[in-house]
């Protein structure tokens, strides 16, 4: 019949060696950074994340201004991946009337399918160039939770790692010890009995 010894590490035990000790402290201690530290790491850089893209797309949202234009060019063409974002993903030539200014053509990002005479919502910095829209509160939370997550299994992946080299160094002494151990018993279970 097997039974079950909860905390046998942790008695007095004339078979508790020292690596089982320290091996019980690693656990404890592998266990709390695993559930309190790490998803407080990743919370805390959620956090920072989330200020920095609030502010970042406030910033963007003073700096550029949305315009309603007519797309005047032939075909759109196709942004290069790093520069492109889903919504917009291609540049054409649009026209528009800026009160105060007259009538405005410039090169801007347009959505997919856009033919000339289409009506088009584009966006334009403080020199008139045409940049993305500026992220929305959905896009901020993407970001925020997405650095959270990524900080948490950062954390804990670094985690897991010390506790894995730690295990075979552990090992390593246990063995160590074992052997010790056995250079002095070993040769009075070894001896030919008379």
């Amino acid at each position: 019949m097997r039974t079950r010894m909860r905390g046998w590490r942790w008695r007095h035990n004339p078979l508790r060696r020292r690596s089982d000790v320290v091996e019980a402290w690693t656990v404890l201690v592998v266990a709390v950074l695993l559930f309190v530290v790490a998803p407080l790491t990743g919370v805390a850089a959620g956090l920072y994340a989330h200020d920095r893209a609030e502010n970042l797309a406030l910033t963007q949202r003073a700096e550029r201004h949305r315009v309603h234009a007519v797309v005047v060019g032939s075909a759109a063409e196709p942004l290069p991946t790093v520069q492109g974002d889903r919504d917009h993903p291609y540049r054409a030539q649009v026209r528009w009337t800026e009160p105060g200014k007259g009538m405005r053509t410039a090169l801007a990002r347009v959505p997919a399918g856009s033919r000339a005479g289409d009506v088009v919502t584009v966006w334009f910095d403080g020199q008139g160039r045409g940049v993305a829209p500026p992220p929305n509160e959905v896009a901020v939370w993407q970001h925020t939770v997405t650095i959270g997550v990524c900080a948490t299994a950062g954390a804990a992946g670094v985690v897991l790692l010390g506790h894995a080299v730690e295990r075979r160094i552990a090992l390593r002494h246990r063995l160590d010890e074992w052997e010790r151990e056995w250079a002095r018993t070993g040769p009075r279970w070894t001896q030919p009995r008379a």
